[in-house]
């Protein structure tokens, strides 16, 4: 069984100001597939949500193995089969997804049946859009990742479900406020309902910035949100902490402390098993979450 190295939350996440952070995720092999299940989602028995790894796919070379991006230079065949194999994993099908198209912005769409199988079986009908949700059975969101943070978002009151791509750009211009927003628009759900995870993605020790970037940071959040969120490195560079940037943007939309999960995983550290752009220097494929109502 292969195995995962984990960050120790109680340092990325010290001093919380109010609630609780929950490491809780396991790690699947469903027949040689290897996929990542959120430990909290496992009280939404109606909801199948699942993060991919690189492992068992048939991509070869830096793809290795499941990848799923059609547009890094991977073989069309190669990508559609790794479609299958994981859909095949977690009880769906590749028709049944929608994928977004992913351009670090903050617009999220609603999809519904009308939307199957695009990104993946036929074109889109959209474009620059960083998060999908949907209340419709069957329909199944699939976005994804190589270091951003995913942000995973369920309503239990009016079953709906939203996944949400959020890179640094996507979290200094908070893409949770705007999922929210057109969640409460299209399924009236109010954020005291809702339960979070904020996948996978890269630690603070692994993600330096630019001054440039943490001067936009410094910008968006309080002095004390930012003794959380960054930490000077050099005269010019800085650690970033996304996953810390994003709990705070929920709490701040009116997510519920104890419904904010946040994972232990580092993309970056565990590049041998996952997807990391850093590590890879961006020679690599593309992992996914899928999230789907049954």
């Amino acid at each position: 069984m292969k195995s995962l190295k984990y960050i120790d939350n109680s340092k990325f996440y010290r001093e919380l100001p109010v609630g609780t952070v929950t490491d809780s995720t396991r790690l699947i092999n469903n027949n040689g597939v290897y996929y990542i299940e959120f430990v909290p989602f496992d009280k939404f028995p109606w909801v199948k949500s699942a993060f991919s790894t690189r492992l068992g796919g048939v991509s070869n070379g830096i793809y290795s193995s499941m990848n799923f991006s059609f547009d890094r230079g991977d073989d069309r065949n190669n990508v559609l089969k790794n479609f299958d194999l994981f859909t095949n994993a977690i009880d769906i099908t590749k028709d049944k997804c929608v994928c977004s198209k992913q351009t670090h912005t903050t617009n999220v769409m609603r999809v519904d049946c009308s939307h199957l199988g695009m990104g993946i079986t036929k074109e889109r009908n959209f474009d620059n859009i960083d998060g999908l949700m949907t209340n419709e059975s069957g329909v199944c969101l699939v976005t994804s990742f190589a270091d951003c943070i995913p942000l995973i978002f369920i309503d239990p009151v009016n079953r709906a479900v939203a996944s949400s791509h959020s890179g640094w750009r996507g979290t200094v211009n908070n893409i949770t406020a705007n999922t929210l927003e057109l969640m409460a628009k299209e399924f009236n759900t109010r954020p005291e309902d809702v339960s979070t995870f904020i996948g996978p993605g890269i630690c603070m020790d692994c993600y330096e910035v630019s001054e440039d970037v943490a001067i936009e940071f410094s910008n968006a959040y309080s002095s004390h949100e930012i003794d959380h969120i960054l930490s000077k490195k050099n005269d010019d560079k800085y650690l970033l902490n996304l996953p810390m940037a994003n709990y705070f943007n929920m709490l701040n939309s009116g997510i519920k402390a104890e419904n904010i999960n946040i994972s232990d995983i580092c993309t970056c550290c565990n590049s041998d098993i996952l997807f990391s752009h850093r590590a890879s220097m961006g020679k690599r494929g593309v992992l996914c979450n899928f999230i789907y109502i049954k």
